[in-house]
């Protein structure tokens, strides 16, 4: 997991502790240096799963916790990559909207979605020259709603010229593994979980889009009370969109 392995490394609070941990319904929380999130996943097997630990989490050394992106148990990666965006300083673009600049780019494109994320589908159906959403969830799989399983990643990927990739997948910890599809697409990685980290830029990202948590008691507060989409709908001012651009040839 080198991707993981180099993200940890480039932390900008390697020394941060632990001061709040929130699992949510739909997403989870990790107070140190700064308020980080992630996806929620595995929560269909909480009578099964558990977080090692759970009760004893805070005061442990954050980039400790954030080991637990490695895990097979998705609660536990879930907690893993928020603690590792809690020590991540927020960098880039304020308020930029990353997709916007996706159905920007797609225009004439073929395009693929990596995620079911919630807009309207039909606007980018429209605007590409072929367009297809990759999803994990099987209910949602829909060949005539132009979703996919997964599965067809390697052939879908290989030939797609504009790609939207969440940055949940780094929880479920097939996000180095897409990006290598996407050597010769121009790829977005957005979402609340996605890490506003330039090391993304070196395993093929053009451009890196997450969020800055403003206010995070609210936020927590939000999230432990059954928040659900990551937006300023649910969450306000609490929280903003903030956008990475990889730096072109010769900077």
């Amino acid at each position: 997991m080198s991707l993981i392995d180099d993200l940890i490394a480039g932390v900008d609070y390697p020394d941060a502790v632990v001061r709040d941990v929130r699992v949510g319904v739909g997403w989870t929380a990790v107070l140190s240096a700064r308020c980080g999130v992630a996806k929620t996943y595995g929560i269909h097997s909480t009578q099964h799963v558990r977080i090692p630990g759970a009760g004893e989490l805070i005061g442990l050394p954050a980039i400790e916790m954030a080991q637990f992106a490695r895990s097979l148990n998705q609660l536990e990666a879930s907690l893993g990559v928020a603690a590792l965006n809690s020590m991540i300083e927020p960098k880039g673009e304020i308020g930029a909207n990353a997709m916007d600049l996706f159905k920007e780019k797609l225009r004439g494109k073929r395009a693929v979605m990596v995620g079911r994320f919630p807009v309207e589908i039909r606007e980018l159906v429209e605007a590409a020259t072929d367009f297809w959403i990759l999803e994990l969830n099987p209910a949602l799989i829909d060949e005539s709603e132009r979703v996919l399983p997964v599965t067809a990643a390697p052939s879908v990927l290989s030939t797609a010229e504009v790609v939207a990739l969440t940055g949940s997948t780094l929880v479920t910890q097939s996000l180095e593994y897409y990006l290598s599809l996407c050597r010769n697409a121009y790829t977005i990685v957005l979402g609340p979980s996605t890490p506003l980290s330039e090391v993304l830029f070196r395993y093929g990202a053009d451009v890196v889009a997450g969020i800055e948590v403003v206010n995070p008691d609210a936020v927590l507060a939000v999230i432990s009370q059954g928040g659900g989409r990551m937006h300023p709908s649910a969450f306000g001012k609490t929280i903003r969109y903030r956008m990475l651009t990889a730096p072109t040839t010769g900077e």
